[in-house]
């Protein structure tokens, strides 16, 4: 039987139930358990894809091609259970369905409601592709109290009667704030939480309380004694000083126990948190550090690049090294000398994005990186401006830019008309909507033979092979280096070490001759994890420390 948790969240928004919800995966997954994780968005986008950065932060993209939340990444990096197209939804998404359902006549003409349609959808969704998982946790975005998340909570609300007796869980965090005036935590905002979730008929078995220092009993009592609670169900959450800690912090708090007991799992299997006691350790014990350069367009706002930052950090534990970012707006480098700036760092690394503002400033931060043998990994947007500088300044094509920024004279990169995906041949146009018409998800990608990336990814193993390794990695782009130019640029030691299949598709360049200078077509953060680091980014810090040495 499958059992249900949903996490919801009140008094503030950014109390991390995502991550929340991700630890408690893994700690269940520790006893031995199958998890699977969700996330129910309230807002009216379809998806996260056009929505912008600096509002939404990153969109998390999965095997099957979803644009998803954020919060999935946190999901795959914690347990390791790759997300698919089902396990996000948004309110925008869930009333296109509905629509088109009435639009097609499936309703026979009778009125479309919110109860029952709209929460037999939600529901739907939730029970939807479980495929026998012991447990499913299921984030509901927001807070308690905002109108749009209203008939996500009547759902949930519905599930746990219309599921059996001993199949559905609430865990509701909140906040214990510290009033320094005072000098005194309160536990009134999270009063009125619960008392705003059992209004709409949700008790919650357990409050997970965020807090900035240690509840004391007496007042997790208090909690307990106002919020309808077991005492052992109030769980502090402290905070910690790496998100990766978090597991190990909830384990001891009980978090999993108690989530177990609610469920009349009293005698559990044991956990191991061997894993996660490793990362612990080596987040104790890093030997030094290296400053990596992140030259991006949305670095006010540093959620707009999680998946980044966080496989940053996995690429350092790799080394056994802590890696200090250093967030600069691109922007700044189209002024003169600006690129000086860049001066000291071991490695410079060019996200993926979108449009030709920064564009400029990114691609004079790949000329330092290839002048000044600076270790430079480039991914998506960042590989196509490395592109663009090396036929400028190296194959002479001074007209070279991309069909992105409007038409120009050497097109090195140009708009995505075609391309398989398995058995079809996708198609798209200029004129085509934006949301969810790129190439998207996993593809394959075959690497040379002898190339520097064939050897990263075959782990130091023989890279002379006879035949390079096939990879397959995630996407998310529009526009793609023309496989035309490929005889000028490697002709001046710009390699195209990484094609598609069927050698269309330019997927990996590497610079000949350089210490460490990738290009990447795909997004390979979005495959990393604390106990599993990307091999790019592991081999990207390493050649970081390399630099670091010789400084």
């Amino acid at each position: 039987m499958t059992r249900y948790i949903f996490i919801t969240g009140g008094v503030v928004s950014s109390l991390g139930k995502g991550l929340a919800s991700a630890a408690l995966g893994a700690l269940l997954q520790a006893r031995g358990y199958s998890v699977r994780l969700r996330k129910l968005d309230p807002y009216l986008n379809v998806d996260p894809g056009t929505m912008s950065p600096t509002q939404h932060g990153e969109v998390y993209v999965t095997d099957d091609g979803a644009e998803t939340d954020l919060d999935l990444g946190h999901y795959e990096r914690f347990t390791g259970v790759s997300s698919r197209q089902s396990d996000n939804v948004t309110t925008g998404r869930i009333y296109q369905q509905i629509l088109a359902k009435e639009r097609r006549g499936d309703y026979l003409g009778g009125t479309v409601q919110v109860i029952p349609h709209v929460t037999d959808a939600i529901k739907d969704f939730v029970l939807n592709k479980i495929e026998g998982t012991d447990f499913v946790l299921c984030e509901i975005g927001g807070t308690v109290g905002d109108i749009e998340s209203l008939p996500f909570l009547e759902a949930i609300r519905q599930l746990g009667n219309d599921l059996q007796r001993g199949q559905t869980a609430y865990v509701h965090a909140t906040l214990v704030p510290f009033i320094s005036a005072a000098g005194e935590l309160k536990t009134k905002p999270t009063q009125h939480s619960v008392k705003e979730l059992r209004s709409i008929g949700i008790q919650p078995d357990i409050l997970l309380c965020r807090s900035d220092r240690e509840i004391p009993l007496h007042e997790q009592r208090k909690i307990a004694l106002f919020c309808n609670v077991r005492e052992s169900s109030v769980i502090q959450a402290l905070d910690c000083r790496s998100i990766y800690e978090v597991p190990l912090s909830y384990h001891e708090e009980g978090f999993d126990r108690e989530v177990l007991s609610i469920f009349g799992i009293d005698d559990p299997p044991s956990a191991d948190l061997s894993r996660w006691q490793d990362i612990h350790s080596r987040i104790e014990n890093l030997e030094g550090t290296v400053k990596i350069a992140v030259v991006g367009k949305y670095t006010d706002l540093q959620d707009a690049y999680k998946s980044l930052g966080e496989a940053l950090v996995h690429g350092g534990l790799a080394n056994r090294v802590r890696v200090e970012l250093q967030w600069i707006e691109s922007e700044m480098f189209e002024q003169p000398d600006a690129v000086q700036r860049l001066e000291g760092v071991d490695g410079i690394l060019v996200p993926g994005g979108f449009g030709e503002r920064g564009s400029e400033g990114k691609i004079a931060a790949a000329t330092f990186a290839r002048t000044k043998n600076v270790p430079y990994f480039g991914i998506c947007f960042g590989m196509q401006m490395a592109v663009i500088e090396a036929a400028r300044n190296l194959a002479g094509l001074n007209g070279a830019s991309s069909t992105e920024f409007g038409t120009c004279l050497d097109p090195v990169v140009g708009l995505l008309t075609e391309w398989t995906e398995g058995n079809l041949l996708q198609t798209r146009g200029l004129d085509d909507d934006k949301g969810g018409t790129m190439r998207l998800g996993q593809y394959d990608c075959h690497l040379s033979a002898g190339s520097k990336v064939n050897k990263v990814y075959a782990n130091g193993a023989d890279e002379d092979a006879s035949q390079g390794m096939m990879i397959s990695e995630r996407h998310r782009h529009r526009y793609e280096v023309n496989i035309n130019y490929r005889e000028k640029l490697e002709a001046v030691g710009l390699r195209f070490s990484g094609l598609s299949p069927d050698g269309n598709l330019p997927e990996i360049v590497e610079l000949e001759g350089h210490p460490w200078f990738i290009g990447v077509q795909f997004h390979p953060e979005l495959k990393s994890k604390p106990f599993e680091p990307h091999p790019l980014f592991a081999s990207f810090i390493a050649a970081a420390i390399d630099q670091m040495r010789l400084v």
